[in-house]
């Protein structure tokens, strides 16, 4: 996996499912009762939430599909499938249920700490960001494309805790009309990633019908 091209589709990716500034409407209801302080501590126990999960997700995630006996190939394809339904949601400007469902939200509004669940998961790092670390940490080649992956986890972790912790000036700027484009524009990016993931994964499965050869 060794290929720059490689590494700029996976943080493109993995920011585009996150999704930290299509978060910040979310995040401004559920703590809009808390005190400047304490919204600034949930938004930094979301950034470590997230860049925990992710993290995981690439340095165990293949070992958890080899203990359940799930190949890549079946992976790639499920989770191709679930990221094109995220950004069907997306399109329509919404976190949509596989992200965040209202019975979520509705169990939030009545907690103070909502920074692990289900701000940090599963809204920011769900499914498809996990699908997503699992299937290029297969694609790694070396310690190098690991720690790469690794450090783009941690990166995104850190934009969705800027991105909270300016939650109100980012809300003010954008406004919802221009927080729902820009999370059309991420979710056209993610289709085409979708899309990718599940040709992969048929390629694999079927080379017959692509010419791709079958996996040893």
């Amino acid at each position: 996996m060794t290929h720059w091209s490689e590494y700029v589709r996976f943080v493109t990716a993995i920011f585009v499912i996150v999704d930290p500034v299509g978060a910040v409407p979310i995040f401004l209801g559920l703590t809009r009762e808390q005190p400047a302080a304490v919204r600034n501590r949930t938004a930094r126990t979301v950034g470590l939430t997230v860049a925990a999960v992710l993290v995981l997700s690439v340095i165990g995630g293949e070992w958890v599909l080899r203990l359940f006996g799930i190949d890549v190939p079946c992976f790639q394809v499920g989770g191709g499938v679930l990221l094109l339904l995220i950004a069907v949601s997306m399109f329509h400007a919404l976190p949509g249920r596989l992200k965040h469902t209202p019975e979520e939200a509705r169990e939030a509004e009545g907690r103070e700490a909502v920074g692990v669940v289900p701000l940090g998961t599963p809204l920011l790092a769900g499914p498809g960001a996990i699908s997503t670390a699992i299937i290029y940490a297969h694609r790694a080649a070396n310690w190098l494309d690991v720690a790469f992956l690794v450090s783009a986890c941690l990166f995104v972790a850190g934009c969705g805790w800027i991105a909270l912790r300016l939650a109100n000036p980012i809300g003010r700027i954008l406004g919802q009309t221009g927080i729902n484009i820009l999370t059309r524009l991420m979710g056209l990016i993610l289709a085409a990633v979708a899309v990718k993931f599940i040709a992969d994964g048929i390629g694999h499965l079927l080379p017959g019908l692509t010419g791709v050869p079958a996996p040893t």
